[in-house]
């Protein structure tokens, strides 16, 4: 497959495109939370419910992310017993600190990075819904709380509008917002990576494995993309000015592997969703099968088989972040 490592010539256009990535996963998730795949009673403030149906195979794929993510997120805070902190890059209109906090699950601190237009979007959506920023007030203790239209900062959750592509100004704005590098730190990024160029991407996952002394990086993205319905579902994406121009490290589990254990990480597992999708709760999956009928259940193992769950750990202190898995 031909790819290139690149940045497109028009980067504006190109960053837009991907913002727009933001909108699409915001209202699958809000599809296939109405519909009763996961329980998320904060979406419904930041996306509106879309008109169309979504194909059973795109909620059943997006159920498998969601629990992926959760189970190896709680299995780290558990670990840690939540004394750690929490970076979600490329956030997007994601509602995790609101579900930790019910769930008791807080960690020291959560973050969240993503462009600038889309943090000042959903700051100013926190601000003008009260069952958004009141968990923000119940959380906070101190006195300095910043809020305004481009940056949130709590004592337990932070909203940072930064490019990743920039690292000493995310490490900066980070710090500002008290990042700490002695707390063992979550990392997690949901297709993200791949649209940024391989070298950006390296430059990203070396800073997060020397910066923290305890740390465990989550990454969900496409993998497979070398065969024909790789081809496809790059294509696609490239019609609408979305450039996958970190293709070539999703080309197998190998080469997703490969990218942690080349940029410091100790540990790392990799596993397509189809493979996801078998580890999680029976009880669960046979509750959210029950949903929809499903016709083309070829389509939904191609579509697994073509995204992926890594994670990788590096871990000084010895806390059993190794240990962790599906």
């Amino acid at each position: 497959m031909a790819t290139t490592s690149r940045e497109p010539r028009d980067s504006d256009v190109y960053d837009e495109a991907v913002r727009g990535t933001c909108d699409d996963a915001s209202l699958c998730k809000r599809y296939a939370v109405s519909i009763g795949y996961w329980d998320d009673p904060y979406l419904e403030y930041f996306v509106r419910l879309p008109k169309e149906r979504k194909a059973p195979e795109i909620s059943r794929g997006y159920y498998a992310r969601v629990r992926g993510v959760n189970q190896l997120m709680t299995a780290f805070l558990k670990k840690t017993e939540c004394n750690c902190q929490i970076i979600n890059l490329g956030a997007g209109l994601d509602t995790l600190f609101w579900k930790l906090k019910d769930e008791n699950l807080l960690p020291k601190k959560y973050f969240e990075v993503d462009f600038p237009s889309i943090a000042t979007r959903k700051i100013h959506t926190i601000k003008s819904k009260p069952p958004l920023s009141k968990p923000i007030m119940e959380s906070h203790s101190g006195e300095s709380l910043l809020i305004d239209a481009h940056s949130l900062d709590s004592s337990r959750y932070a909203i940072i509008a930064a490019d990743l592509r920039e690292l000493p100004k995310l490490e900066e704005n980070l710090k500002k917002c008290n990042l700490d590098p002695q707390l063992p730190t979550l990392l997690i990024a949901e297709c993200v990576l791949i649209y940024m160029t391989p070298e950006h991407s390296s430059c990203l996952l070396r800073w997060a494995s020397s910066t923290f002394l305890a740390s465990m990086f989550i990454n969900y993205e496409q993998v497979n993309m070398a065969d024909r319905f790789g081809q496809i579902m790059v294509e696609n994406l490239q019609s609408r000015q979305c450039h996958l121009v970190g293709v070539e490290v999703c080309r197998s589990l190998e080469t997703q592997k490969a990218r942690f254990l080349t940029t410091g990480w100790e540990t790392v597992n990799a596993m397509d969703m189809m493979k996801v999708y078998s580890c999680l709760p029976p009880a669960d999956v046979k509750r959210m099968e029950a949903l929809e009928f499903l016709d083309e259940k070829e389509l939904l193992e191609q579509l697994m088989q073509h995204y992926c769950l890594c994670w990788a750990t590096k871990d000084s202190p010895r806390l059993g972040l190794a240990d962790i898995g599906l």
